[in-house]
C-alpha cells in the first residue's frame, strides 16, 4: 500500500475538496451513488477514487478542454 495517499476521507473534508459545498448536497451525491460513503464503526467517509472520479466527470461534462 501506498504511504502518503489518503484513501478515505471524513464528510466535512470531502465537503471542503468538492468546493465547500453542503452537507445536503453532498448526501445526495452520495445518494445517486455519485459519490462512495463507507463507514468503519458508526463513522462515514468518502473514498478519494470516487471523489476524483466525480470530480473528472463533472470535468468532463464542462467541455474541460481548451477552446481552440
Amino acid at each position: 500500500m501506498e504511504t502518503g495517499v489518503k484513501r478515505l476521507v471524513s464528510i466535512p473534508e470531502a465537503r471542503h475538496l468538492l468546493g465547500d459545498i453542503g452537507h445536503t448536497t453532498v448526501y445526495e451525491l452520495i445518494k445517486r451513488s455519485e459519490i462512495v460513503k463507507v463507514n468503519i464503526g458508526r463513522r462515514g467517509f468518502v473514498t478519494s477514487e470516487s471523489l476524483e472520479a466525480y470530480m473528472d466527470r463533472l470535468s468532463g461534462a464542462s467541455g474541460g478542454g481548451d477552446a481552440t
